[in-house]
Protein backbone atom coordinates (compact mmCIF):
# COMPACT_ATOMS: atom_id res chain seq x y z
CA UNK A 1 0.00 0.00 0.00
CA UNK A 2 1.28 3.77 -0.53
CA UNK A 3 1.94 5.66 2.06
CA UNK A 4 -0.61 8.46 3.06
CA UNK A 5 0.60 11.92 2.44
CA UNK A 6 0.70 13.80 6.06
CA UNK A 7 1.04 17.56 7.01
CA UNK A 8 -0.09 17.31 10.43
CA UNK A 9 -0.03 21.52 11.37
CA UNK A 10 -1.67 21.98 8.09
CA UNK A 11 -4.71 19.43 8.56
CA UNK A 12 -5.24 21.04 11.70
CA UNK A 13 -5.75 24.19 10.05
CA UNK A 14 -7.68 23.39 7.01
CA UNK A 15 -9.93 20.39 7.58
CA UNK A 16 -10.88 19.54 4.27
CA UNK A 17 -6.79 18.83 3.66
CA UNK A 18 -7.21 15.54 5.80
CA UNK A 19 -10.47 14.87 3.21
CA UNK A 20 -8.19 15.39 0.08
CA UNK A 21 -5.09 13.71 1.21
CA UNK A 22 -7.08 10.68 2.03
CA UNK A 23 -8.87 10.53 -1.43
CA UNK A 24 -5.48 11.00 -2.76
CA UNK A 25 -4.12 7.71 -0.45
CA UNK A 26 -7.27 5.70 -1.64
CA UNK A 27 -6.80 6.76 -5.31
CA UNK A 28 -3.08 5.35 -5.16
CA UNK A 29 -3.53 2.36 -3.73
CA UNK A 30 -6.70 1.59 -6.51
CA UNK A 31 -3.89 2.58 -9.05
CA UNK A 32 -1.46 0.39 -7.48
CA UNK A 33 -4.16 -2.36 -7.29
CA UNK A 34 -4.61 -1.81 -10.95
CA UNK A 35 -1.59 -1.90 -12.45
CA UNK A 36 -0.82 -4.81 -10.32
CA UNK A 37 -3.86 -6.62 -12.06
CA UNK A 38 -2.77 -5.77 -15.59
CA UNK A 39 1.16 -6.67 -14.90
CA UNK A 40 -0.42 -9.85 -13.71
CA UNK A 41 -1.67 -9.96 -17.21
CA UNK A 42 1.97 -9.55 -19.01
CA UNK A 43 1.59 -5.97 -19.55
CA UNK A 44 4.35 -3.38 -19.11
CA UNK A 45 4.05 -0.11 -17.63
CA UNK A 46 4.91 2.19 -19.92
CA UNK A 47 5.16 5.41 -18.06
CA UNK A 48 8.24 5.98 -16.09
CA UNK A 49 9.99 8.65 -13.59
CA UNK A 50 10.74 11.90 -16.30
CA UNK A 51 8.06 11.42 -18.94
CA UNK A 52 5.93 14.26 -19.18
CA UNK A 53 4.26 13.40 -22.80
CA UNK A 54 0.46 13.27 -20.93
CA UNK A 55 1.07 16.74 -19.32
CA UNK A 56 2.22 17.89 -22.22
CA UNK A 57 -0.82 17.17 -24.63
CA UNK A 58 -3.12 16.64 -22.84
CA UNK A 59 -6.00 19.31 -22.79
CA UNK A 60 -8.83 17.65 -20.98
CA UNK A 61 -7.96 16.72 -18.02
CA UNK A 62 -10.61 17.32 -15.27
CA UNK A 63 -9.92 18.80 -11.78
CA UNK A 64 -12.78 19.13 -9.10
CA UNK A 65 -13.15 22.08 -6.65
CA UNK A 66 -11.73 20.41 -3.98
CA UNK A 67 -8.27 19.24 -6.03
CA UNK A 68 -8.10 23.09 -6.90
CA UNK A 69 -8.43 24.76 -3.45
CA UNK A 70 -5.43 21.93 -2.79
CA UNK A 71 -3.45 23.38 -5.42
CA UNK A 72 -4.14 26.63 -4.46
CA UNK A 73 -3.00 25.69 -0.70
CA UNK A 74 -0.39 23.53 -1.48
CA UNK A 75 1.79 26.32 -4.27
CA UNK A 76 0.93 29.49 -2.07
CA UNK A 77 2.08 27.65 1.35
CA UNK A 78 4.29 24.55 0.47
CA UNK A 79 5.97 25.15 -2.55
CA UNK A 80 9.44 27.01 -1.89
CA UNK A 81 12.66 27.77 -3.41
CA UNK A 82 13.52 28.30 -7.12
CA UNK A 83 10.79 25.81 -8.81
CA UNK A 84 8.04 28.41 -6.45
CA UNK A 85 9.32 31.31 -8.56
CA UNK A 86 9.49 29.99 -11.69
CA UNK A 87 6.16 28.72 -11.47
CA UNK A 88 4.95 31.76 -10.45
CA UNK A 89 6.32 33.36 -13.19
CA UNK A 90 4.68 30.57 -15.49
CA UNK A 91 1.07 31.15 -13.98
CA UNK A 92 1.43 34.62 -14.88
CA UNK A 93 1.99 34.04 -18.50
CA UNK A 94 0.16 30.53 -18.71
CA UNK A 95 -2.22 32.10 -21.41
CA UNK A 96 0.76 31.92 -23.53
CA UNK A 97 1.73 28.45 -22.37
CA UNK A 98 1.46 24.65 -24.13
CA UNK A 99 0.79 21.92 -22.04
CA UNK A 100 -0.52 21.37 -18.22
CA UNK A 101 0.46 25.28 -16.14
CA UNK A 102 2.18 23.18 -13.56
CA UNK A 103 4.76 21.58 -15.28
CA UNK A 104 7.62 23.29 -15.38
CA UNK A 105 11.09 22.03 -17.57
CA UNK A 106 9.20 18.50 -17.48
CA UNK A 107 8.59 18.25 -13.95
CA UNK A 108 5.13 18.16 -12.21
CA UNK A 109 5.32 21.00 -9.65
CA UNK A 110 2.48 19.87 -7.61
CA UNK A 111 3.39 16.47 -7.73
CA UNK A 112 2.36 15.38 -4.19
CA UNK A 113 -0.77 17.40 -4.53
CA UNK A 114 -1.41 16.22 -8.70
CA UNK A 115 -5.17 15.70 -9.68
CA UNK A 116 -6.98 12.46 -9.51
CA UNK A 117 -7.21 12.41 -13.35
CA UNK A 118 -3.32 12.59 -13.35
CA UNK A 119 -2.86 9.79 -10.80
CA UNK A 120 -4.97 7.71 -12.77
CA UNK A 121 -3.81 8.16 -16.08
CA UNK A 122 -1.19 5.34 -16.55
CA UNK A 123 -0.44 3.45 -20.11
CA UNK A 124 0.48 0.01 -20.74
CA UNK A 125 3.27 -1.28 -23.38
CA UNK A 126 4.29 1.54 -25.50
CA UNK A 127 5.66 4.88 -24.27
CA UNK A 128 3.53 7.82 -25.92
CA UNK A 129 4.25 9.64 -29.25
CA UNK A 130 4.71 13.32 -28.64
CA UNK A 131 1.70 15.04 -28.65
CA UNK A 132 -0.59 11.77 -28.44
CA UNK A 133 -3.65 11.34 -26.12
CA UNK A 134 -3.45 7.65 -25.44
CA UNK A 135 -7.09 7.60 -24.14
CA UNK A 136 -8.30 8.63 -27.21
CA UNK A 137 -5.81 6.84 -29.44
CA UNK A 138 -5.42 3.59 -27.96
CA UNK A 139 -7.77 3.28 -24.80
CA UNK A 140 -6.91 -0.49 -24.19
CA UNK A 141 -3.51 0.53 -23.42
CA UNK A 142 -4.76 3.05 -20.36
CA UNK A 143 -5.58 1.76 -17.23
CA UNK A 144 -8.92 1.75 -16.29
CA UNK A 145 -9.14 2.79 -12.76
CA UNK A 146 -10.92 0.01 -10.20
CA UNK A 147 -14.48 1.57 -9.37
CA UNK A 148 -14.18 0.46 -5.91
CA UNK A 149 -11.18 2.57 -5.20
CA UNK A 150 -12.83 5.45 -7.41
CA UNK A 151 -15.75 5.74 -5.59
CA UNK A 152 -14.07 5.53 -1.57
CA UNK A 153 -11.75 8.38 -2.31
CA UNK A 154 -14.84 10.75 -4.25
CA UNK A 155 -17.02 9.66 -0.91
CA UNK A 156 -14.34 10.64 0.95
CA UNK A 157 -14.62 14.21 -0.61
CA UNK A 158 -18.33 14.48 -0.70
CA UNK A 159 -19.19 16.32 2.55
CA UNK A 160 -16.97 18.90 1.57
CA UNK A 161 -19.48 19.99 -0.65
CA UNK A 162 -22.06 19.47 1.78
CA UNK A 163 -23.32 16.23 1.09
CA UNK A 164 -22.59 14.64 4.33
CA UNK A 165 -25.30 11.99 4.73
CA UNK A 166 -24.32 8.65 3.59
CA UNK A 167 -27.31 7.53 1.77
CA UNK A 168 -26.82 11.03 0.14
CA UNK A 169 -23.37 10.15 -0.29
CA UNK A 170 -24.08 6.77 -2.31
CA UNK A 171 -26.84 8.22 -4.81
CA UNK A 172 -24.17 11.33 -5.52
CA UNK A 173 -21.48 8.64 -6.79
CA UNK A 174 -24.19 6.83 -8.22
CA UNK A 175 -25.24 9.54 -10.58
CA UNK A 176 -22.02 11.01 -10.99
CA UNK A 177 -23.07 14.57 -9.17
CA UNK A 178 -19.35 15.59 -8.48
CA UNK A 179 -18.24 14.88 -12.20
CA UNK A 180 -20.71 17.82 -13.18
CA UNK A 181 -18.55 20.28 -11.38
CA UNK A 182 -15.78 19.22 -12.77
CA UNK A 183 -13.36 22.12 -14.33
CA UNK A 184 -10.87 21.66 -17.20
CA UNK A 185 -7.26 22.17 -15.52
CA UNK A 186 -5.77 24.43 -18.55
CA UNK A 187 -9.27 26.63 -18.55
CA UNK A 188 -9.00 27.65 -14.82
CA UNK A 189 -7.43 31.35 -14.49
CA UNK A 190 -3.73 30.89 -12.50
CA UNK A 191 -2.83 33.87 -13.30
CA UNK A 192 -4.83 34.86 -9.99
CA UNK A 193 -3.15 32.03 -8.39
CA UNK A 194 0.70 34.06 -9.52
CA UNK A 195 -0.87 36.82 -7.34
CA UNK A 196 -1.93 34.97 -4.36
CA UNK A 197 1.55 33.25 -4.25
CA UNK A 198 2.93 36.89 -4.29
CA UNK A 199 0.62 38.23 -2.07
CA UNK A 200 1.42 35.70 0.32
CA UNK A 201 5.58 35.83 -0.17
CA UNK A 202 4.75 40.22 0.51
CA UNK A 203 3.05 39.13 4.08
CA UNK A 204 5.78 36.51 4.84
CA UNK A 205 8.48 39.08 4.33
CA UNK A 206 6.70 41.87 6.30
Amino acid sequence: MSERLSFPDDEARHPWLSRLLEAYYITDDGVAEGIRRETEQGRTLACSKGCAACCRSHTTIPVYPLELVGISWYVTEILSGDLRERLKQQLRDYSKQPGCPFLVEDVCSIHPLRPMACRQFNVFDKVCAEGEDAYYTRRQDVLTPISKYTDRAFDVTLPFYGIEKKPERRKAIKEGAIHRIAKVLKECKWDSLAEKMEVFDRNKSE
